[in-house]
């Protein structure tokens, strides 16, 4: 056990130093896109680097504080409620924003009068071959090859799978299970302290991400798509603060802009990055910190960013019946019913990757309408900045969920989250990289061991 010594001085917060140059770097990045267009492109793979140095944290992440949340639960039965539940939820949702999307689209009508150029047409045929794929093979694929595999694999629900098979098998353990449940405690710390050094990079992947992708389309190529970008931005607001934010208040309570003001630097860093990966991290480590108990965090936040994906089924319905209209083929509200509920399928474990959402659409027309793939190439130009939207509004989703999921399931420390969204007990930027910080209390785990 590691002391502290009782005259040291609280360490000082410099992080908001670190958002602030994310802010800068953001604005910096689209006047350089804008200014030097060829220039800008070139440094779109420093963007992609940091995202993927982020990426390379999540399955560690989410594997260490399932496990601890899990092992120190006395009872499976409890883990499975949340689950289950969580499942239930993020299935309701996901057919609201897939019905909300359908509404707006058939509303606004966007795509009449574009044509398909020959470039479009390759370009749905290449995404359709990358997105293209059986639920079948969905299934399969949450099965990795080995055990230890499922930390490198790049597949969220693979590490899922592997982190509750341990973290029952913790419990059974009973008192033996306890050193083991201990070295991933430490192993966590080690994890977060590697991620807060990964996360001063950000300015400089913002900044990369931001002036590639400007570069890349310019302001002119968007113009005449302006609508269903505006549409579809606009409906993502409308779901966010309408619906997720009258079940909060309405269930618990609780002000979504609250919640969401609390973590404004997550938001910031989707923005910057267009992957809501990047901040699941946080995400884990704030709702805990807001008083959502480890097991129940845990288990929805990763479940979440595979199966509560608000924004990509908004964005799915939109794009479907924009590149019906646009092709001069509409889409029945039986073909769209029956295309879009397979899309919200074949899309799971695929959130907060960037490029995965034009993949899915292509891949799920291919497999209903394959005349209409040639289409898709007719949003790759703002497909991007749709991305940005889709993983914001995923992301408030799992916010959200987690929440609520909490109070369902009475995990949520209710006094501590009203102290946390009020301000009175702010999240501690050097909790998780603390060299000082002793690990969660030992004695809560192993109480509940059994």
């Amino acid at each position: 056990m590691s002391t502290i010594t009782s005259g040291a001085p609280p360490k000082k917060d410099r992080t908001h130093y670190l958002y602030i140059a994310v802010i800068a770097a953001v604005c910096l990045g689209i006047a350089v896109g804008l200014l030097f267009p060829s220039f800008a492109v070139q440094l779109k793979p420093i963007g992609t680097a940091f995202v993927n140095l982020i990426k390379m944290m999540i399955q560690p992440v989410i594997f260490c504080t399932l496990v601890i949340g899990v092992g120190s639960v006395a009872s499976a039965a409890k883990v499975g409620k949340v689950g289950g539940l969580a499942l239930l939820y993020f299935i309701t949702m996901s057919t609201v924003a897939l019905a909300i999307g359908m509404v707006v689209g058939n509303l606004i009508d966007p795509g009449s009068g574009l044509q398909i150029s020959s470039e479009s047409s390759q370009v749905g045929q290449e995404a359709a071959s990358e997105g293209h794929g059986s639920t079948t093979d969905f299934l399969l694929g949450i099965i990795p090859t080995s055990m230890f595999s499922a930390l490198t694999s790049g597949v969220v629900l693979q590490t899922l799978l592997v982190a509750l098979l341990v973290g029952f098998a913790l419990q059974r353990m009973g008192e033996s299970g306890k050193p083991i449940l201990n070295v991933i405690v430490w192993a966590q710390k080690l994890v977060f302290r590697v991620l807060a050094m990964i996360m001063w990079a950000a300015p400089v992947g913002a900044f990369g991400a931001i002036a590639g992708v400007v570069g890349e389309t310019g302001v002119d190529a968007l113009k005449s798509l302006a609508v269903i970008m505006v549409a579809f931005y606009i409906t993502c607001v409308l779901f966010v603060f309408l619906v997720l934010g009258l079940l909060l208040k309405l269930v618990t309570g609780v002000n979504i802009f609250k919640l969401f003001k609390y973590l404004a630097r997550e938001f910031l860093l989707i923005f910057s990055t267009s992957s809501s990966e990047s901040a699941l991290p946080r995400l884990i480590a704030k709702m805990e910190h807001a008083g959502v108990e480890q097991a129940t965090v845990g288990v929805v936040v990763p479940t979440g960013y595979s199966f509560n994906l608000d924004g990509t089924a908004i964005y799915l319905t939109m794009a479907s019946i924009f590149i019906a209209d646009a092709m001069g083929d509409p889409l029945s509200i039986g073909e769209q019913i029956g295309l879009l509920l397979f899309m919200m399928v074949a899309s799971k474990g695929a959130a907060g990757v960037t490029g995965a959402g034009l993949a899915t659409l292509a891949g799920g027309l291919q497999s209903h309408r394959p005349e209409l793939v040639d289409g898709v190439g007719l949003i790759v130009g703002i497909d991007r900045f749709m991305s940005e939207a889709r993983a914001l509004t995923n992301f408030a989703g799992n916010s959200v969920a987690t929440v609520l999921i909490g109070h369902w399931t009475k995990t949520v420390d209710r006094p501590q989250l009203d102290r946390v969204l009020d301000g009175q007990d702010p999240f501690d930027e050097t909790r998780m990289i603390d060299d000082h910080a002793a690990p969660p209390p030992a004695a809560e785990g192993e109480k509940a061991l059994v």
